[in-house]
């Protein structure tokens, strides 16, 4: 079995490179299964890769290389024997060093395991933001990757490109570094995929961090249970801009130049949408995934920005949510987690 991990801080493109990597690992007949971590209590993107016809299952409630090692271990083993996947693809945390989870799963008892070259991605429509914001975070990332893929260059100019691949290769002259759009999965998008053909063999003595602590990222997620007359995915995706941009300006007042990943699917009886929001200056994505849908409703979110307290963030996120369903007229009850000292593992029926 082979272990794929592609880290990145938070907004940098992991899902969606993971994605498009994930199908075509299955176009070129892989088995494969997907591990997504997200650092609050609702997970966001597992839904999300599962629309795909993805095996997914979601570690939440915190970081794998940090709180969730125990999680991890025992979703992996579950994986294997009920699954047997030639290939894992874990997506942790965008606040999570990539090489101590190498590290970790190298010390559990799982068998014949290798792996790829360990991944970050970069945003290079936000690097520069990213270097002022968590510098420490952003530099023990990259300098811990044997492959660093510079992301959304259809979103910037060559300049741009090339200052992004100037200072990683500054931070880790040894890495391999790709350029490329994961949304539009091009030619150099390939060239990534098959650089993962290689084995992984970075060694470090280090530290060993806590990424959590060291990324300065105040998190907070949570689900809504609603229920609403028919709704056009038109009408829901107007509600998500709304959303997210109110929550966006909100946040800029506590930081201007806040970098993250605010993340909101909306799940309706007749489809699914997905936003997303990664800096203060960047506009809201929202993406239909899902025309049909399956009866179900309710809305997850997650949100997590630099340099702003929870207890700041709670409040900006429930008003904003809030505030829409009832213009919308759309009844809503939040849904209240407890934390719990055995794993959480959240098994995705596709």
């Amino acid at each position: 079995m082979k272990v794929i991990i592609i880290g990145g801080f938070l907004g940098s493109g992991k899902t969606t490179t993971l994605r498009n990597l994930g199908k075509h690992l299955i176009d070129k007949g892989h088995k494969i299964a997907i591990i997504v971590n997200e650092v609050g209590e609702v997970g966001v993107d597992g839904e999300t890769i599962s629309s795909s016809g993805l095996v997914t299952k979601e570690l939440t409630s915190g970081c794998i290389c940090c709180s969730l090692k125990i999680s991890m271990e025992f979703t992996l083993q579950t994986i294997i024997e009920d699954y047997e996947p030639d290939v894992v693809i874990i997506e942790p945390t965008g606040i999570a060093f990539p090489l101590q989870i190498k590290e970790h799963i190298e010390l559990m008892d799982l068998g014949e395991v290798s792996f790829a070259p360990v991944v970050s991605i970069v945003d290079a429509s936000r690097f520069g933001v990213e270097w002022e914001q968590i510098p420490r975070f952003i530099e023990n990332q990259i300098k811990e990757s044997e492959i660093v893929c510079i992301n959304k260059i259809d979103l910037v100019d060559s300049e741009a490109i090339a200052t992004s691949t100037q200072m990683v290769l500054k931070i880790n002259p040894d890495a391999i570094v790709v350029e490329f759009s994961a949304k539009n999965a091009d030619e150099k998008f390939e060239r990534f995929m098959d650089l993962l053909t290689g084995e992984s063999e970075i060694r470090q003595e280090r530290e060993d961090l806590n990424s959590m602590e060291v990324s300065g990222v105040g998190a907070y997620a949570g689900e809504y249970s609603i229920k609403s007359e028919a709704m056009h995915p038109d009408n829901v995706t107007t509600m998500m801009v709304h959303i997210l941009m109110d929550i966006r300006d909100k946040v800029k007042q506590i930081n201007p130049y806040f970098i993250g990943h605010v993340k909101i699917s909306f799940k309706f009886k007749d489809g699914l949408v997905k936003g997303s929001l990664t800096s203060s200056e960047g506009e809201p994505v929202v993406e239909i995934l899902d025309e049909k849908g399956d009866g179900e409703e309710h809305l997850k979110f997650l949100s997590a920005v630099t340099k702003v307290q929870k207890e700041e963030l709670v409040e900006i996120v429930d008003e904003c949510i809030q505030d829409i369903l009832e213009k919308e007229c759309i009844f809503f009850e939040k849904i209240s987690f407890q934390v719990h000292d055995k794993p959480n593992l959240i098994t995705l029926d596709i």
